[in-house]
């Protein structure tokens, strides 16, 4: 089952290439402080401007450093099915935990077109699956009924990575999927606690990239009953959730790495680096959290 805290990692550059050291110590950080998987190549982890070799390399990174402590949820998502079905199968065999699989975005395909695609990536691979409905990147949303068929016709299909923002569809979710163990996940940082309120069990973080172990508190508390605790977390860290998001994703984290001195600030065109605007919100933000000093 899929639950607590799930780091979508950023991939670290350096002068154009995966900065494989920092990628390391990245990961060995969530390990530490606690979390339950990491995510490697996902959106955060700019797939979509990696090569396939590169793409299968960072995965294959995130397995060996990993190395069986916490599990990996390898991004294998595209909006080619057979190309979706190299990239699973092909972390399958390089050792993920599971995969997640965005639904495929620019062509735009009917509910039916959905589930047929996700279908086919199940029925060639023994992972786990987990999907990833983001509208506002696809341009379209895996349909809650077209969930609940997929999960039905699939039994490796057993989460959803929910980034709607919008806390009704996962009452809906939770309304029509009734398969055992399938769990929704939140994909939203600032919506975390109002999605678990409604059922979900936990959520794949942007912002447990800077502080996983607080993510993880806070979600953990939340699952224990402890309201007030996690609220207060939630509370404490709301303004880290929200502008880790003033501009598009993942280059308000990796700003925010590079500031901690985690890694290069270095993104992928068409991806740009922030404003200074941005930046000094960013910044702001650490310096208020005290996240700055002595970060190494």
């Amino acid at each position: 089952m899929f639950k607590g805290v799930y780091t979508a990692l950023v991939t670290p550059f350096r002068n154009g290439k995966l900065d494989e050291e920092a990628y390391i110590a990245l990961v060995n950080r969530q390990v530490d402080q606690g979390v339950d998987g990491v995510v490697p190549v996902g959106s955060t982890g700019e797939s979509s401007t990696l090569s396939p070799e590169e793409h299968l390399h960072v995965i294959e990174l995130a397995v060996k450093t990993v190395a069986g402590r916490i599990k990996v949820v390898a991004g294998t998502g595209a909006n080619s099915t057979i190309e979706a079905i190299h990239l699973t199968q092909s972390a399958e065999k390089l050792g993920a935990d599971a995969s997640l699989l965005v639904a495929p975005y620019y062509n735009k395909p009917s509910q039916d077109g959905l589930f047929e695609h996700f279908s086919q990536i199940a029925r060639s691979v023994k992972i786990p699956l987990i999907l990833y409905s983001i509208p506002g990147r696809c341009g379209i949303e895996i349909g809650v009924e077209t969930v609940r068929r997929l999960a039905e016709a699939n039994p490796n299909i057993v989460s959803i990575k929910e980034a709607g923002g919008n806390s009704d569809r996962v009452s809906q979710l939770m309304d029509a999927v009734k398969k055992p163990g399938f769990t929704i996940l939140s994909g939203d940082d600032p919506l975390t606690l109002s999605f678990m309120a409604v059922g979900a069990q936990g959520v794949i973080s942007v912002a447990s990239n800077i502080i996983p172990a607080e993510v993880c508190a806070m979600v953990r508390a939340f699952a224990a009953g402890k309201t007030a605790e996690a609220l207060q977390i939630h509370q404490k860290y709301y303004s880290l959730y929200k502008n880790l998001f003033v501009e598009t994703n993942p280059v308000p984290v990796k700003t925010a790495l590079a500031i901690m001195g985690k890694c290069t600030e270095e993104v992928r065109l068409p991806l740009y680096h922030l404003s200074d605007k941005s930046r000094a919100v960013v910044k702001q933000t650490l310096e208020a959290l005290n996240l700055i000093s002595g970060a190494k």
